[in-house]
């Protein structure tokens, strides 16, 4: 894998990088379009094979951006995507999967995921998630800004083995599912990937990172991506649209955070003292 860290293994045997490609907030501008292409194919191109999309981004237009940046090399892309909650019946979840292969030019998803708890019953949307995989539009099934009450009602569920994913929101100051939802996910072997790992640039100006990025010459943005990359089971997929940002998300990968670096870390950020409400953007 890129670098020296290992990669992420899915239920089901395949393994991608531990940094994946995000792409919230792609596609709303019309002029940013090229741009965009080219950065998600260079992190193709450097081995980040993992794309993260969904049809909330763009009202769709993220999945059209990744559907150019794929074009004529998609057997080499783990691609996820995700379903709106009030799409999420059997019917719509369905149509919705339809929409979301039109745009990306694909006839199948890697990962497809239910985007965040709606009023459809779990069991309706995992009904039509195991339809899709019969019919070969999908590979594998999870869910996102699910919080450990959702897990353990999904859990409980027929056909629940074959989650494969919860993506969550976690980077250094919204680390209250290390309570109780990472470790319920680690011991399942559930990846966990981390969207807005440096909280939408937020992290970038906090005193911690930026005195252990000065011991490491390396930037905030690569300290925080740093401490979550060393973790197990954890994916972060930071957005990347353009070239220079991707390259520093990459370097973070050779980044080496010392025990000290942690200890400070854990003083700056503080781990939870128990379950807390889960934090979503």
């Amino acid at each position: 894998m890129t670098a020296d860290k290992p990669g992420i293994t899915f239920p089901g045997g395949t393994t991608v990088p531990k940094l994946g490609l995000g792409t919230w907030g792609m596609g709303e501008r019309a002029q940013e379009r090229a741009r965009e292409v080219r950065a998600l194919q260079a992190g193709l191109d450097r081995g980040l094979t993992l794309i993260d999309t969904a049809e909330m981004y763009g009202s769709g237009g993220a999945e059209e951006v990744v559907g150019e940046a794929i074009a004529g090399r998609r057997d080499s892309v783990f691609l996820v995507s995700k379903v709106l909650p009030h799409n999420a019946s059997r019917e719509g979840t369905r149509r919705a999967c339809e929409a979301s292969l039109r745009r990306l030019g694909t006839d199948h998803l890697d990962l497809y995921l239910l985007h965040w708890r709606g009023s459809w019953p779990l069991e309706e949307t995992l009904e039509a998630f195991s339809a899709l995989q019969t019919e070969g539009k999908i590979g594998a099934w999870g869910v996102s800004n699910l919080d450990m009450e959702d897990c353990q009602e999904l859990a409980a569920l027929p056909g629940s083995e074959g989650l494969a994913t919860n993506q969550l929101l976690y980077n250094l100051s919204r680390r209250g599912i290390e309570a109780d939802l990472l470790p319920w996910c680690q011991a399942r072997g559930v990846p966990v990937m981390a969207y807005s790992p440096i909280e939408q640039g937020r992290l970038l100006y906090q005193r911690p990172l930026e005195r252990i990025a000065q011991r490491h010459t390396a930037t905030a943005a690569q300290i925080a991506l740093a401490w979550l990359l060393r973790q197990e089971g954890v994916l972060p997929i930071p957005k990347a649209s353009d070239l220079d940002h991707l390259e520093e998300n990459i370097a973070a990968l050779s980044v080496e955070l010392t025990q000290e670096d942690l200890e400070e870390l854990d003083r700056g950020f503080p781990p939870p003292d128990g379950p807390q409400p889960l934090d979503i953007l």
